[in-house]
């Protein structure tokens, strides 16, 4: 009986039945698409923000410590030197594979044909690496300094010119010395002289526009300083930091086991900088906070504004289900009059009405789900050019939420029901 009367109320009123299924799909497919993003959008920003730089930075020890005591930075300050044939153990640590990419840099200073004294610094621009484990990468400073406008010429190919002296010049020094892509130039360096091919100019639009860049071998020619570089740059994915991270990077030593491990075990930047420094001699590793913090507050600010959407979608759809029922409900006023008349109870009539809801709500949920899935798909090829990854845990969120939400706006539909009156109803009072 329960369930025929279930069956012709679906039949009486299936349009208002259809408008609250489709409320509650448009509350569940928002749900589920905020939700989905959310989980999934760490990662996918972590990737968008690495075009901007590197986020850690990895200096000899001793030139921290000067560093720090006369706070000089960017400079070189020190005889000390990281070892060129260790870069490779970076891609060995715990968190390997949230390392995206990094690039070594000697600077050092040399003389041009006229006399003009500028700064020459030695990377790698698309490096093909083998790390001791194996794997096989392309790393330098291509994908590190993406924002770089090529005004002149092209990006040096170390591929195509492993035999050949080459140099990209910024655009400060070749405006200053009459530098085009094409020409060649001599640099005279406290070791060896050499002439480059300027392949080509490009504007950092910083301190960078003053610099010539060249491959890192030619560089330690220049300085005769073989197989050494001054410092790192590394990008990494990495999880916002927290108290634990914050003190973990204060002092590691003062974590009890189960907290090191956590934070070890964890994406922090500096859990990452941690691994780093063992895996380097005398090295310290220290992350760009501009970088590092700005990626960790447009984390949060973008899961407070997906938050705050579900939220206000969630309230939009209660309150279209709360008029939807009330109108069910008034309409009905009279059966529900008559079956009190003849004996049910207010609970036996409350679930009658709220069985309707569910079962409306299960339906208008399912559907929601599954458009929601779509409309994520369609927020992370649109905004991040990939798919997004569709967690478990947001299936018995979003369940939670339609009940939730059903239930809230049932409530003044329900005690309307509780009101209504036989006598009054079936006089049409």
């Amino acid at each position: 009986m329960f369930v025929r009367m279930i069956a012709k109320a679906f039949l009486r009123q299936w349009k208002k039945m259809a408008m609250i299924a489709f409320t509650i799909s448009l509350g569940a497919s928002l749900a589920t698409a905020m939700l989905s993003v959310m989980m999934d959008v760490g990662d996918k920003i972590n990737q968008e923000l690495k075009a901007y730089g590197a986020n850690i930075r990895v200096v000899p020890k001793d030139t921290s410590v000067i560093s720090e005591l006369y706070d000089v930075n960017g400079e070189s300050i020190s005889e000390a030197y990281l070892k060129e044939d260790e870069l490779g153990r970076i891609k060995t640590i715990f968190w390997a594979f949230n390392i995206v990419d990094y690039a070594p840099f000697l600077p050092t200073a040399a003389t041009l044909a006229n006399g003009d004294a500028v700064t020459v610094t030695g990377t790698w621009f698309n490096h093909h690496l083998t790390s001791p484990t194996g794997e096989e990468l392309d790393a330098g400073i291509v994908s590190l300094r993406s924002w770089w406008d090529v005004m002149d010429g092209e990006y040096i190919d170390e591929q195509t010119a492993e035999d050949e002296a080459v140099a990209m010049v910024g655009t400060a020094v070749a405006k200053r010395e009459g530098i085009r892509a094409g020409d060649t130039i001599r640099l005279h360096g406290s070791a060896k002289d050499t002439a480059v091919r300027v392949v080509g100019i490009f504007d950092a639009g910083g301190d960078e526009d003053d610099i010539i860049y060249v491959p890192l071998a030619a560089a330690q020619a220049l300085a005769g300083l073989d197989g050494k570089v001054a410092s790192i740059e590394v990008s990494a994915l990495t999880t916002p930091d927290n108290e634990l991270a914050e003190r973990a990077a204060r002092d590691p030593g003062s974590l009890s086991v189960s907290q090191y491990e956590t934070w070890y075990c964890t994406a922090y930047v500096s859990s990452i900088c941690y691994q780093i420094e063992e895996v380097i001699t005398d090295s310290v590793a220290s992350a760009v906070r501009q970088v590092a913090d700005s990626e960790g507050q447009i984390l949060e600010k973008t899961r407070l504004l997906m938050v705050l959407i579900t939220i206000l979608s969630l309230i939009g759809a209660a309150l279209g289900i709360c008029n939807l029922v009330t109108a069910s409900v008034m309409e009905r006023s009279q059966e529900i009059g008559l079956m009190k008349a003849i004996g049910a109870h207010n609970p036996i009539i409350t679930g009658l009405v709220l069985a309707e809801i569910m079962c409306t709500a299960v339906i208008g949920g399912v559907i929601g789900f599954f458009a929601g899935t779509g409309f994520a798909q369609i927020i992370g090829h649109t905004v991040f050019n990939s798919a997004i990854n569709m967690r478990p845990m947001v299936i018995p969120v979003v369940a939670v939420l339609v009940v939730m939400v059903t239930f809230l706006g049932c409530i003044p539909a329900i005690r309307m029901l509780l009101g209504l009156r036989p006598t009054e109803v079936l006089h049409g009072r």
